[in-house]
C-alpha cells in the first residue's frame, strides 16, 4: 500500500518566455519563445510526489475561472486526490511569469491571487487527509499563519512535517513553526537568510545547517544545486554529491520536484542519505527539461536511470 503525502500549498498557471539571457530593468528582449505551464511550488511538489509512487492529496486554493478549473483537472489526471482544492469567488487563481535564460537560470514574479487567501478554515476543512497522512509538506507562497496552523495541527496528531521555505522569506519564521517542524528543506540562498552564512561550499553548508538546527529543527537538508545536498540529521552530516552532471537547460521545479521526491523516499522507509539520492535523481532529470509540471520525472524513469547504473 502506498503511503500518504499531503501537500499543502500554491496552485499557479506560469506563463513562461525562454531567451538568450535575462532583461535588465528597462530592457524589452524579442526573439523569446512563448510556452503556458500550470505551476505553483505547492502543485509541483504534489505533482512530483504523485508522479514518483506517493499517495497525494492536495490542498490548495483557485479562482473560480478557467486556469483553476484546468488545474483541477489536470491535478485529477496526475491521480492526486483533490477533495480540499477550495475555491475562492473574488480573487483569481495564481500566476507566475517566468523568464528562462539560454543557461537555464530563472527570473519569477508571482501574482498569488486565490492562494494568499488558503485560511487556517481550509486547513481544518482538510483535517482528516492532514490526521491520516505519514507527511506534511508545505512551502510558503501561502500565509505563514496558515502553514504555522497546519505544522501545529499535523505534528499534535504525529504526523511529520516537511518545510521547504520558498520563497525565501523576507521575514524571519515565527519560532512557533521551526518547533514544529521535522524538517527543513532550503537551498543555499535560502539557507543563508535563515542562517546568516553565505553558503558557498561544503564547509560553509555545515555552519548554516548547524545554525539552522540550533532554531530547532533536528532534520536540514541542504540543495546546492550541481554540487549537492548537505543532510544535517542530529548530529550527523552526509554530503551527498549529484549522481552525474547534467546540462541544465530550465532549473525551474527543480527543489519542487527534490521535495516531491524526497517525501516518496521517506514514506517509502528508505534511509535518509538514499531519499536524497532518489531525490537528487528526480530533480537531475527535471533541469534538462523546460517547464514545471512537465519536467517532472515519472518513477519508471529514476528506476530505467537505476538499472543503467548497475
Amino acid at each position: 500500500m502506498k503511503n500518504k503525502i499531503v501537500v499543502i500549498g500554491s496552485c499557479n498557471t506560469d506563463m513562461v518566455i525562454k531567451s538568450e539571457r535575462l532583461p535588465v530593468p528597462g530592457e524589452t528582449i524579442l526573439g523569446g519563445t512563448f510556452l503556458m505551464n500550470p505551476g505553483g511550488k505547492g502543485a509541483n511538489q504534489a505533482v512530483a510526489g504523485s508522479r514518483l509512487g506517493g499517495d497525494v492529496t492536495f490542498v490548495c486554493k483557485i479562482g473560480n475561472d478557467l486556469f483553476g478549473q484546468q488545474s483541477i483537472e489536470l491535478y485529477d489526471e496526475e491521480n492526486i486526490n483533490t477533495d480540499f482544492v477550495f475555491k475562492d469567488n473574488e480573487l483569481p487563481s495564481g500566476v507566475a511569469l517566468i523568464t528562462v535564460d539560454g543557461k537555464g537560470e530563472n527570473c519569477i514574479v508571482v501574482a498569488p491571487g486565490a492562494n494568499s487567501s488558503l485560511s487556517k478554515a481550509d486547513v481544518d476543512l482538510a483535517r482528516p487527509a492532514i490526521e491520516n497522512a505519514d507527511l506534511l509538506l508545505m512551502q510558503l507562497e501561502t500565509p505563514v499563519e496558515t502553514v504555522t496552523y497546519a505544522a501545529e495541527k499535523a505534528k499534535r496528531n504525529g504526523v511529520k512535517v516537511i518545510l521547504n521555505p520558498a520563497p525565501a522569506p523576507a521575514q524571519p519564521l515565527p519560532a512557533e513553526l521551526l518547533e514544529q517542524l521535522y524538517m527543513i528543506v532550503p537551498n543555499k540562498t535560502e539557507a543563508q537568510i535563515l542562517s546568516g552564512v553565505e553558503v558557498t561550499d561544503w564547509e560553509s553548508a555545515h555552519r548554516a545547517a548547524d545554525k539552522i538546527s540550533a532554531k530547532g529543527v533536528s532534520v536540514v537538508v541542504i540543495t546546492l544545486g550541481s554540487m549537492g545536498t548537505l543532510v544535517k540529521d542530529g548530529d550527523h552530516y552526509h554530503e551527498i554529491p549529484v549522481p552525474v552532471k547534467v546540462d541544465a537547460v530550465d532549473t525551474t521545479a527543480a527543489g519542487d520536484t527534490f521535495c516531491g521526491a524526497l517525501c516518496v523516499g521517506i514514506t517509502e522507509r528508505m534511509d535518509l542519505p538514499d531519499a536524497v539520492r532518489f531525490a537528487n535523481m528526480a530533480a537531475g532529470i527535471s533541469v534538462t527539461r523546460m517547464g514545471a509540471q512537465a519536467s517532472i520525472p515519472f518513477r519508471s524513469e529514476i528506476e530505467s536511470q537505476l538499472i543503467t547504473k548497475k
